[in-house]
């Protein structure tokens, strides 16, 4: 049985996009609603309260346009509100740290795993607490690098801009000898050129949440028969259409940063601040 009801994805910004993309990709058939909350960013240096009811509210905003799925597509959020958003609301809510934990616990072979991350997620601790349940012997390093969420955000995720906050933290990596590190963070995948410049020949396995959270959602999906099946696979302009974007701030900041990131035109975002009283009512924050 076919369930056409959209699949909503969240972050503070741009960077879960990166989620959004990965579910495109392995799941075409399905609509999305993606929401960036630029009146909010970055979530990296706020608390985990404010941002717990940050992420409650545009959760509650979702579950009323009727998904039937949420994507905490923000490991600051994840790190923050998951537990109680699966206890508060029906319909199935996927974070972003265990499926990226559990790949670079499977990828280590020296057990030795660096997470980079926001001051907010690494706070959290829950990139530790996931990595050693799926095996209690890895050591875990987590690192924090400045700027980075900004500098994504501005379009410079392949200068030498991201290659000099990037450097130093990686240096640190390097001599604890890890060889899987973890991007911690959903707007760090689009680091990736500048990774594979300062990381050059050495052994270092890159993982991000990006792909195994959208193999996650797939897997879910699946098992709970809620998948639009049965449609052909779009081209890269049913896509866009079947993909709503929603923000809380800047709407033209925001489309000129998902296009880059998708390489190709996106629909105007609608505007959706603030959040209305009644759908934080309904969120019980």
């Amino acid at each position: 049985m076919s369930d056409s009801r959209p699949i909503g994805v969240f972050d503070s910004g741009v960077g879960g996009l990166t989620v959004l993309r990965e579910i495109r990709h392995q799941m075409p058939a399905e609509a999305l609603i993606y929401v960036a909350d630029l009146e909010h960013f970055p979530y990296g240096p706020r608390s985990q309260t404010e941002v717990r009811g940050l992420a409650l509210d545009i959760i509650a905003m979702l579950t009323a346009m009727e998904t039937k799925l949420v994507v905490i597509a923000c490991n600051t959020a994840t790190a923050a509100a998951l537990h109680i958003a699966r206890e508060r609301f029906d319909i199935p809510v996927v974070g972003v740290i265990a499926p990226g934990a559990q790949a670079a616990a499977a990828a280590t072979r020296n057990g030795r795993v660096a997470v980079l991350s926001t001051e907010g997620t690494r706070a959290s601790g829950e990139y530790v607490h996931a990595i050693k349940e799926a095996n209690p012997g890895i050591a875990v390093l987590s690192e924090v690098a400045a700027d980075l969420v900004e500098i994504v955000e501005d379009g410079d995720a392949d200068t030498p801009r991201a290659d000099a906050a990037l450097a130093p933290v990686l240096n640190r990596i390097f001599d604890w000898r890890a060889d899987t590190l973890v991007l911690g963070c959903t707007h760090y995948p689009l680091l990736r050129p500048a990774l594979r410049r300062l990381i050059g020949t050495r052994r270092v396995c890159v993982v991000d949440s990006a792909d195994t959270t959208a193999a996650r959602v797939k897997r879910i999906v699946a098992v709970n028969r809620i998948g639009a099946e049965g449609a052909p696979a779009p081209d890269s302009e049913t896509l866009a259409a079947r993909t709503e974007m929603l923000v809380t701030a800047t709407p033209g900041r925001f489309r000129t940063s998902a296009a880059r990131i998708f390489d190709e035109p996106v629909t105007e975002p609608r505007l959706v601040r603030p959040v209305p009283r009644a759908i934080r009512v309904a969120a019980g924050s």
